[in-house]
């Protein structure tokens, strides 16, 4: 097992948790890019906070639970998480899909937390019915998909370089992903109606050539959290994390200290 990954039960739920660092507690939930445990982003983030990473059940050769089917499963299970660490002033950060999810449990509950900083999150649809506001990452073929997740597509990764053990892994991933996020597509039509609830300082992240949701789409967002703030991240996507890591670390830790 991985240095500082340890299992914490939940509910049933075998949960593999990356927890390193000393610090304010900084709660990350990753996207659908899968967990962050190897890039050089988290591991800056645990100089200057405790870290806790949870891998999403289903990504990472972990096992679904039965009774998950949606992605607000999520939610709950990391309210639960939080109360069962017993921590406090949490900065809670999600990327994509885990800033989705994010934004869902600061609706519902900010009791443990400091602050929100949402990464080229998904979850809401500002337009009407008949506008994409998301693009689909999961009807076109690779090449076309890292155009759309990279401002720098050679930096995607390399299915040929792959093992068959990797490729494995990713297409569970890509399961589990279109599993938490597919009906309806990336999004909750009730959320924006919801995001008013959030009392605490938000700071949006965003990647200045996201091509799976624009800066038009941070700037809806941003407008329905009150008193958000957005910073846009040049030559970077939909994973600015990965191609701008050290620009994102500055950013967080300025408005942290805020």
């Amino acid at each position: 097992m991985q240095a500082g990954v340890q299992t914490i039960a939940l509910q049933g739920i075998d949960l593999q948790v990356i927890r390193q660092g000393t610090g304010l507690p900084l709660l990350l939930l990753h996207g659908g890019d899968g967990p962050q445990g190897h890039l050089p982003f988290l591991q800056r983030l645990t100089e200057q906070f405790d870290v806790i990473a949870p891998t999403h059940p289903g990504f990472a050769s972990s096992p679904i639970p039965e009774h998950f089917d949606a992605l607000e499963d999520l939610v709950y299970l990391y309210l639960d998480l939080l109360d069962a660490l017993d921590v406090r002033n949490v900065v809670l950060m999600g990327f994509a899909m885990g800033g989705w999810v994010a934004a869902e449990l600061a609706v519902r509950n900010t009791t443990r937390l400091a602050q929100l900083i949402l990464v080229d999150a998904v979850g809401i649809k500002p337009g009407d019915r008949d506008t994409r506001d998301i693009a689909d990452i999961f009807g076109v073929p690779a090449p076309a998909v890292a155009k759309l997740l990279f401002h720098d597509p050679s930096k995607a990764p390399d299915l040929a370089a792959m093992t068959d053990a990797q490729v494995t892994v990713l297409a569970a991933d890509r399961i589990a992903h279109a599993m938490y996020t597919w009906d309806p597509y990336m999004h909750n039509p009730k959320l924006r109606y919801l995001l008013h609830r959030i009392t605490v300082p938000t700071l949006l992240i965003w990647g200045a050539s996201d091509g799976v949701v624009p800066v038009t789409y941070a700037e809806a967002y941003r407008a329905m959290i009150p008193g958000a703030q957005l910073v846009i991240i040049p030559e970077a996507g939909h994973l600015p994390h990965v191609e701008q890591p050290e620009l994102i670390l500055q950013h967080v830790l300025s408005f942290i200290a805020r």
